[in-house]
């Protein structure tokens, strides 16, 4: 099993969500047991040696692969939701979009503080919801890590937004 293996297995679907937008879809890679146990040991051994307390993983992808990574590396798991989805105490971040702005949240007490924190998500492309996830995790008081991703589209320039905390790991470029 290899890196190219698992490219195989991403379907691209033109004109997704809108005309023009080439769409990686994991889905097709998630529904095979061999590829999905090695995106996830994969990012688990390049991760290994990081002292990692918590992996927070961006709604909804990133919590496929958030929870057993947190598993496989012994730290907690955090979520983070779009506005209104926590029931408690949450600190909250705007930010913006192609056609607007959108809210994401964390609960206030998701971490101790000085905590290390890795964000995970499936897919790096403009790194705005990236960003918007690493204030978050700032204002929540912890120490980001740094980023991975399963996919990194880098024309999009989306890592330079993220150089500012902490490194960035993708398993996958296009």
């Amino acid at each position: 099993m290899s890196i190219q293996d698992i490219k195989n297995s991403i379907r691209d679907v033109p004109d997704f969500p809108k005309k023009g937008i080439l769409f990686k879809d994991i889905t097709t890679a998630l529904k095979k047991p061999i590829i999905l146990r090695e995106i996830i040991n994969s990012l688990a051994e390049k991760l290994k040696d990081k002292k990692i307390d918590y992996i927070v993983g961006i709604e909804s992808r990133g919590f496929i692969f958030g929870s057993p990574l947190a598993y496989l590396l012994n730290c907690g798991f955090v979520p983070i939701r779009k506005s209104g989805k926590l029931p408690s105490q949450v600190i909250t971040q705007e930010y913006g979009l192609e056609y607007g702005t959108d809210i994401i949240e964390i609960h206030q007490d998701a971490f101790e503080k000085d905590a290390n924190v890795l964000i995970i998500d499936d897919l790096l492309a403009t790194g705005g919801t990236a960003v918007a996830s690493a204030e978050l995790v700032k204002k929540a008081g912890a120490n980001l890590l740094g980023f991975a991703f399963v996919i990194e589209l880098t024309d999009l320039n989306g890592r330079e937004k993220l150089e500012q905390f902490g490194d960035t790991f993708s398993l996958i470029k296009y």
